[in-house]
């Protein structure tokens, strides 16, 4: 659910006209030790940013860690953090709400229900 959320907002502020179409580059750093680690950095000249981390995992998939920034077109920034392991995606950001307390709990009755073998025709 927070994916969605943030995919739709980061497609909403690639989407909306910007006078600052060329905008240029102006941090680029890039290294990649060719063994799974690396770590990048880019801005450019209209406040889009994002910077990343990569670790090789405890089974040879790629963590990353890092963040990536952008202004909507009101002038306010935003801004989300993020980890992505073993444990899956985790995003963090004033923009992304938790999951009502409602949510969840119907999130366990599901889990509760598939555990006891509990199916619904289509």
């Amino acid at each position: 659910m927070k994916l969605v959320l943030l995919a739709l907002l980061v497609a909403l502020a690639a989407a909306a006209p910007r006078p600052e179409q060329d905008a240029e580059t102006v941090v680029d750093e890039r290294e990649d030790n060719g063994d799974g680690n690396f770590k990048y950095k880019f801005e450019t000249s209209n406040g889009l940013a994002e910077e990343r981390v990569g670790t090789v995992g405890a089974e040879g998939q790629s963590n990353f860690q890092g963040s990536f920034r952008f202004t909507f077109p009101d002038g306010n920034v935003a801004e989300v953090t993020y980890v992505a392991d073993e444990n899956g995606y985790r995003a963090e950001s004033p923009l992304i709400h938790p999951i009502p307390a409602h949510a969840l709990a119907q999130i366990a009755f599901a889990e509760e229900q598939r555990a006891k073998g509990v199916t619904f025709e289509k």
